[in-house]
């Protein structure tokens, strides 16, 4: 799950909402929890935004990895191949590729751009999407 799929969750998107209801296991990376905790530090409430976070955490479904010497070879693995082609991504993101990579994991998530990423399962959800139950 990545950064954009954890907020579109709690923004009620009923994409990213069935697609967890769905899953046995819910994979957090170190990078997607800095970039929330970064987030929540520079809102009006952070408090409550970390207890959510906390509370979300909490589930035996949610695991969260470590980065390791492998991820950081698939990181660089992932960037270089995108350098060659053309096709930035943000830095973070690749990060977050690189533990999915290592891991075997599908990512969840709003942005595009993992779609550029080969050998990368992207659930990728629309902004605002509907979903048929």
């Amino acid at each position: 799950m990545d950064t954009s799929a954890y907020s579109a969750f709690l923004g009620g998107h009923e994409g990213i909402k069935f697609s967890l209801q769905q899953a046995e296991e819910i994979i957090f990376n170190p990078v997607v929890l800095g970039e929330l905790i970064a987030g929540f530090s520079l809102g009006k409430n952070e408090e409550r935004n970390r207890a959510i976070l906390e509370d979300f955490l909490s589930s035996p479904r949610v695991a969260v990895l470590d980065i390791d010497p492998e991820t950081s070879e698939r990181y660089a693995g992932i960037l270089n191949f995108l350098r060659k082609r053309g096709t930035p991504v943000p830095t973070n993101d690749l990060w977050i590729a690189a533990s999915a990579m290592q891991h075997g994991l599908k990512i969840l998530t709003l942005d595009k751009h993992y779609l550029e990423i080969p050998h990368i399962l992207a659930d990728f959800h629309k902004p605002g999407e509907r979903v048929e139950k």
